[in-house]
Protein backbone atom coordinates (compact mmCIF):
# COMPACT_ATOMS: atom_id res chain seq x y z
CA UNK A 1 0.00 0.00 0.00
CA UNK A 2 0.95 3.47 -0.80
CA UNK A 3 -0.76 7.29 0.44
CA UNK A 4 0.33 10.14 -1.72
CA UNK A 5 -0.61 13.56 -1.67
CA UNK A 6 0.96 16.65 -3.53
CA UNK A 7 1.71 18.79 -0.88
CA UNK A 8 2.12 21.95 -3.59
CA UNK A 9 2.35 22.24 -7.49
CA UNK A 10 3.74 24.62 -9.72
CA UNK A 11 6.22 27.48 -9.80
CA UNK A 12 6.02 28.56 -6.22
CA UNK A 13 6.46 25.75 -4.48
CA UNK A 14 6.35 22.20 -4.98
CA UNK A 15 6.31 18.82 -2.67
CA UNK A 16 5.40 15.25 -2.80
CA UNK A 17 4.45 13.26 0.62
CA UNK A 18 4.46 9.36 0.17
CA UNK A 19 3.77 7.09 2.87
CA UNK A 20 3.52 3.60 3.35
CA UNK A 21 1.95 3.08 6.39
CA UNK A 22 4.86 2.54 8.64
CA UNK A 23 7.44 5.21 6.17
CA UNK A 24 7.21 8.74 5.00
CA UNK A 25 9.43 10.19 2.59
CA UNK A 26 9.37 13.83 0.23
CA UNK A 27 10.08 14.19 -2.92
CA UNK A 28 11.14 18.04 -3.02
CA UNK A 29 10.50 20.55 -0.92
CA UNK A 30 10.09 23.95 -2.65
CA UNK A 31 7.34 25.12 0.45
CA UNK A 32 8.73 27.02 3.41
CA UNK A 33 8.60 24.86 6.68
CA UNK A 34 5.29 26.31 8.37
CA UNK A 35 3.36 25.93 5.28
CA UNK A 36 4.94 22.18 4.71
CA UNK A 37 3.31 21.50 8.15
CA UNK A 38 -0.09 23.03 7.65
CA UNK A 39 -0.41 21.38 4.34
CA UNK A 40 0.21 17.80 5.73
CA UNK A 41 -2.22 18.94 8.51
CA UNK A 42 -4.63 19.57 6.24
CA UNK A 43 -4.56 16.03 5.13
CA UNK A 44 -4.60 14.40 8.90
CA UNK A 45 -0.51 14.09 7.92
CA UNK A 46 2.39 15.20 10.20
CA UNK A 47 5.73 15.80 9.42
CA UNK A 48 7.10 13.60 12.37
CA UNK A 49 8.39 10.40 10.78
CA UNK A 50 9.20 11.36 7.66
CA UNK A 51 12.53 9.73 6.76
CA UNK A 52 13.92 11.28 3.78
CA UNK A 53 13.64 13.36 1.14
CA UNK A 54 14.27 13.27 -2.68
CA UNK A 55 15.65 15.82 -4.83
CA UNK A 56 14.62 16.21 -8.44
CA UNK A 57 16.97 19.19 -9.28
CA UNK A 58 18.13 22.17 -8.01
CA UNK A 59 15.89 24.75 -9.33
CA UNK A 60 13.90 26.72 -6.24
CA UNK A 61 10.85 25.99 -6.76
CA UNK A 62 11.75 22.54 -5.46
CA UNK A 63 14.35 22.90 -3.07
CA UNK A 64 13.49 26.97 -1.46
CA UNK A 65 12.72 24.95 1.98
CA UNK A 66 14.92 21.97 2.19
CA UNK A 67 18.07 23.55 4.17
CA UNK A 68 15.46 25.15 6.63
CA UNK A 69 13.74 21.32 6.70
CA UNK A 70 16.66 19.91 7.58
CA UNK A 71 18.39 22.11 10.19
CA UNK A 72 14.34 21.73 11.81
CA UNK A 73 14.56 18.00 11.53
CA UNK A 74 17.48 15.48 11.00
CA UNK A 75 16.12 14.33 7.88
CA UNK A 76 18.81 12.28 5.38
CA UNK A 77 18.49 14.36 1.65
CA UNK A 78 19.39 12.68 -1.22
CA UNK A 79 20.32 14.13 -4.29
CA UNK A 80 22.86 13.68 -7.20
CA UNK A 81 26.02 15.16 -6.87
CA UNK A 82 25.83 18.05 -9.53
CA UNK A 83 22.57 19.26 -8.41
CA UNK A 84 24.14 18.95 -4.56
CA UNK A 85 26.56 21.53 -6.31
CA UNK A 86 24.23 23.30 -7.75
CA UNK A 87 21.73 24.16 -4.91
CA UNK A 88 21.02 27.95 -4.54
CA UNK A 89 23.11 29.82 -1.71
CA UNK A 90 19.39 31.51 -0.65
CA UNK A 91 18.51 28.30 0.95
CA UNK A 92 21.38 28.39 3.48
CA UNK A 93 23.10 24.92 4.40
CA UNK A 94 21.46 21.59 4.01
CA UNK A 95 22.28 19.14 6.47
CA UNK A 96 22.58 15.15 5.69
CA UNK A 97 22.68 14.88 2.15
CA UNK A 98 23.90 11.37 0.46
CA UNK A 99 24.65 11.91 -3.80
CA UNK A 100 23.50 8.93 -5.72
CA UNK A 101 23.93 8.67 -9.40
CA UNK A 102 20.89 8.57 -12.12
CA UNK A 103 19.56 5.07 -12.20
CA UNK A 104 20.11 4.38 -8.43
CA UNK A 105 17.69 3.32 -5.62
CA UNK A 106 17.75 3.64 -2.14
CA UNK A 107 15.86 1.28 0.59
CA UNK A 108 14.13 3.05 3.24
CA UNK A 109 12.70 0.71 5.77
CA UNK A 110 10.79 -1.41 3.15
CA UNK A 111 10.11 1.14 0.53
CA UNK A 112 12.16 1.69 -2.67
CA UNK A 113 13.01 5.01 -4.16
CA UNK A 114 14.15 4.42 -7.88
CA UNK A 115 15.71 7.12 -9.41
CA UNK A 116 15.59 7.88 -13.16
CA UNK A 117 17.42 10.70 -15.52
CA UNK A 118 15.27 12.98 -17.14
CA UNK A 119 15.89 15.89 -19.72
CA UNK A 120 15.17 19.28 -17.93
CA UNK A 121 17.31 22.26 -17.95
CA UNK A 122 19.42 21.41 -14.48
CA UNK A 123 22.87 20.17 -13.70
CA UNK A 124 21.93 16.54 -13.20
CA UNK A 125 18.20 16.11 -12.84
CA UNK A 126 16.12 12.88 -12.10
CA UNK A 127 12.85 11.54 -11.24
CA UNK A 128 11.89 8.75 -9.33
CA UNK A 129 9.75 5.58 -8.90
CA UNK A 130 8.43 4.78 -5.26
CA UNK A 131 7.41 0.83 -4.25
CA UNK A 132 6.32 -0.80 -1.63
CA UNK A 133 4.96 -4.24 -1.70
CA UNK A 134 4.83 -4.67 -5.31
CA UNK A 135 2.97 -1.20 -5.37
CA UNK A 136 4.40 1.31 -7.58
CA UNK A 137 3.99 5.17 -8.09
CA UNK A 138 5.76 7.29 -10.67
CA UNK A 139 6.59 10.73 -11.01
CA UNK A 140 7.44 12.35 -14.61
CA UNK A 141 7.51 16.22 -14.06
CA UNK A 142 9.82 19.12 -14.83
CA UNK A 143 10.95 17.43 -18.30
CA UNK A 144 10.63 18.65 -21.88
CA UNK A 145 10.98 15.11 -23.25
CA UNK A 146 9.59 11.86 -22.11
CA UNK A 147 12.46 9.58 -23.03
CA UNK A 148 12.09 5.68 -23.38
CA UNK A 149 14.03 5.85 -20.13
CA UNK A 150 11.32 7.24 -18.17
CA UNK A 151 8.45 5.15 -20.35
CA UNK A 152 9.97 1.75 -19.54
CA UNK A 153 10.81 3.62 -15.45
CA UNK A 154 7.03 4.00 -15.84
CA UNK A 155 5.37 1.19 -16.87
CA UNK A 156 3.27 -0.97 -14.01
CA UNK A 157 2.52 1.55 -11.49
CA UNK A 158 -0.08 2.31 -9.65
CA UNK A 159 -0.32 5.82 -9.69
CA UNK A 160 1.16 8.74 -11.90
CA UNK A 161 2.07 12.26 -11.43
CA UNK A 162 2.88 13.67 -15.04
CA UNK A 163 3.19 16.98 -15.69
CA UNK A 164 1.13 18.65 -18.12
CA UNK A 165 2.37 22.05 -18.10
CA UNK A 166 1.13 24.22 -21.10
CA UNK A 167 -1.06 23.98 -24.27
CA UNK A 168 0.67 25.07 -27.44
CA UNK A 169 -1.25 27.80 -28.89
CA UNK A 170 -1.83 29.91 -25.49
CA UNK A 171 1.89 29.84 -24.73
CA UNK A 172 2.11 31.11 -28.36
CA UNK A 173 -0.60 33.75 -27.71
CA UNK A 174 0.81 34.84 -24.93
CA UNK A 175 3.34 37.62 -23.91
CA UNK A 176 6.10 35.35 -22.87
CA UNK A 177 9.28 36.54 -25.04
CA UNK A 178 10.38 34.43 -27.92
CA UNK A 179 13.30 32.65 -25.92
CA UNK A 180 11.36 32.09 -23.07
CA UNK A 181 8.24 30.13 -25.24
CA UNK A 182 11.07 28.17 -26.87
CA UNK A 183 12.87 27.17 -23.33
CA UNK A 184 9.64 25.79 -21.94
CA UNK A 185 8.77 24.04 -25.60
CA UNK A 186 12.48 22.62 -25.85
CA UNK A 187 13.54 19.10 -24.97
CA UNK A 188 15.06 20.45 -21.91
CA UNK A 189 11.84 21.98 -20.98
CA UNK A 190 8.37 21.22 -20.17
CA UNK A 191 5.43 18.96 -21.12
CA UNK A 192 2.34 20.09 -23.20
CA UNK A 193 -0.47 19.16 -22.43
CA UNK A 194 -0.54 16.46 -25.63
CA UNK A 195 3.16 15.25 -24.92
CA UNK A 196 1.35 14.60 -21.47
CA UNK A 197 -1.65 12.67 -23.47
CA UNK A 198 1.08 10.51 -25.52
CA UNK A 199 3.20 9.40 -22.32
CA UNK A 200 -0.29 8.69 -20.19
CA UNK A 201 -1.36 6.10 -23.19
CA UNK A 202 1.98 3.89 -23.22
CA UNK A 203 1.12 3.60 -19.47
CA UNK A 204 -2.33 2.92 -19.62
CA UNK A 205 -3.01 -0.63 -18.02
CA UNK A 206 -5.63 -2.29 -15.82
CA UNK A 207 -4.33 -2.03 -12.44
CA UNK A 208 -3.79 2.15 -13.08
CA UNK A 209 -5.85 3.28 -10.67
CA UNK A 210 -4.97 7.33 -9.97
CA UNK A 211 -3.84 9.82 -12.45
CA UNK A 212 -2.24 13.81 -10.82
CA UNK A 213 -1.83 16.49 -13.48
CA UNK A 214 0.95 18.77 -11.92
CA UNK A 215 2.82 22.28 -12.69
CA UNK A 216 0.21 23.57 -15.20
CA UNK A 217 0.68 26.74 -16.24
CA UNK A 218 -1.51 29.83 -14.80
CA UNK A 219 -0.70 31.58 -17.74
CA UNK A 220 -0.65 29.06 -20.98
CA UNK A 221 -2.66 26.38 -19.85
CA UNK A 222 -6.35 25.69 -18.19
CA UNK A 223 -6.76 23.16 -15.59
CA UNK A 224 -10.39 21.91 -17.17
CA UNK A 225 -8.36 21.30 -20.69
CA UNK A 226 -5.66 19.27 -19.21
CA UNK A 227 -8.14 16.88 -17.48
CA UNK A 228 -10.56 16.63 -20.37
CA UNK A 229 -7.20 15.66 -22.80
CA UNK A 230 -6.58 13.14 -20.18
CA UNK A 231 -9.88 11.58 -19.40
CA UNK A 232 -9.81 11.29 -23.69
CA UNK A 233 -6.72 9.35 -23.20
CA UNK A 234 -8.65 6.73 -20.32
CA UNK A 235 -11.75 6.60 -21.94
CA UNK A 236 -13.86 3.87 -19.98
CA UNK A 237 -10.47 2.76 -17.71
CA UNK A 238 -11.36 2.94 -13.92
CA UNK A 239 -8.58 5.75 -13.29
CA UNK A 240 -9.23 8.92 -10.81
CA UNK A 241 -7.64 11.96 -12.46
CA UNK A 242 -6.76 15.10 -10.48
CA UNK A 243 -5.07 18.91 -11.03
CA UNK A 244 -2.95 19.34 -8.13
CA UNK A 245 -2.99 23.19 -7.18
CA UNK A 246 -0.18 25.25 -6.15
CA UNK A 247 -1.82 26.44 -3.08
CA UNK A 248 -3.45 23.85 -1.74
CA UNK A 249 -3.02 19.89 -1.05
CA UNK A 250 -4.45 16.81 -2.99
CA UNK A 251 -6.61 14.80 -1.55
CA UNK A 252 -4.21 11.59 0.23
CA UNK A 253 -4.81 9.17 -2.68
CA UNK A 254 -4.14 5.67 -1.58
CA UNK A 255 -3.08 3.10 -3.96
CA UNK A 256 -3.56 -0.92 -3.39
CA UNK A 257 -2.85 -4.07 -5.30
Amino acid sequence: MLRFSLLGSGSQGNAVLVSSGKTKILIDNGLSFKQLRLRAAEIGETLEGIEALFVTHEHRDHVAGLGILTRKMDIPVFMTERTRDSLPASIGPVKGITCIEAGEAVSVDGMTISSFSISHDAADPVSYVVESEGVKLGLAADLGHPSNVVRTRLMGCHGLILESNYCPDMLRRSAYPPAIQQRIRGRQGHLSNSAMCSLLAGLLHEALRHVVLVHISEENNQHQLALDMARQVIRELPIEVCVALQNQPTPLFELRL
